[in-house]
């Protein structure tokens, strides 16, 4: 998978991008009640107790934003967040897949919503699949990116709790995790490796979003 290094005035654009507190918009559960203003969203996926709640705080800068909780399925909706000083750009935090506290009927309906708004879209300008660093893809995140490589839907490889790991098993993972998305349709060529506990890799994380923010700015 190709290196792609952020330069100084795409960090630049990050920091500007996430100086402005985001806000929450609205929570949906059925895709006829998404926003339907236009904005431009970026989307974060990834399976139950990946840590997503905990790296959108971080990232964000925000403690309280998204909810974080020990128990795996605590967000059940697409929740809607404001990014950038005239809220330019939604962040939309998912529903996690995989295992959850959680009724089957109740799983099933949040699966068919994820891929409802993954297939049907326009506005989302890329998904960030985060993956746990301590285990790598499991076939629930494959599922999930062969369902974009059909619907070209650019998606870009996450690996959280990258503190976490030994660096040698951080290494193997990271090498595994991109030679597998190097093959895949959809997939961005960049790999971000990332610890919302240390803030590893936020920067270079708030770069690639604000990349896809319109009318970014260098501040």
């Amino acid at each position: 998978m190709t290196t792609i290094d952020p330069t100084k005035a795409d960090f630049s654009r990050g920091e500007a991008l996430f100086k402005a507190p985001s806000q929450f918009v609205k929570g949906v559960v059925r895709v006829t009640d998404l926003p339907q203003d236009g904005r431009a969203e970026i989307a974060f996926a990834g399976r139950s107790n990946v840590g997503k709640s905990s790296l959108i705080n971080a990232l964000t800068g925000q403690k309280s934003l998204a909810r974080v909780s020990v128990t795996p399925g605590r967000t059940r909706e697409l929740n809607f967040f404001t990014l950038g000083r005239d809220g330019q750009l939604l962040l939309v935090d998912m529903p996690g897949y995989g295992y959850a506290r959680a009724s089957k009927a109740e799983v099933k309906g949040w699966t068919r919503l994820i891929r409802d708004y993954l297939k049907g879209r326009s506005e989302l300008k890329r998904l960030f699949l985060l993956i746990d660093a301590r285990h790598g893809l499991k076939e629930s995140d494959r599922e999930i990116m062969t369902l974009m490589d059909e619907a070209a839907v650019s998606y870009q490889g996450v690996l959280t709790k990258a503190d976490k790991p030994k660096s040698a098993a951080l290494a193997a993972v990271e090498a595994n995790v991109a030679a597998e998305l190097a093959k895949r349709l959809a997939a961005h060529p960049q790999l971000i490796v990332t610890s919302a506990r240390n803030g590893t890799g936020m920067p270079e994380l708030r770069a690639a979003i604000a990349a896809l923010a319109p009318n970014a700015v260098v501040s």
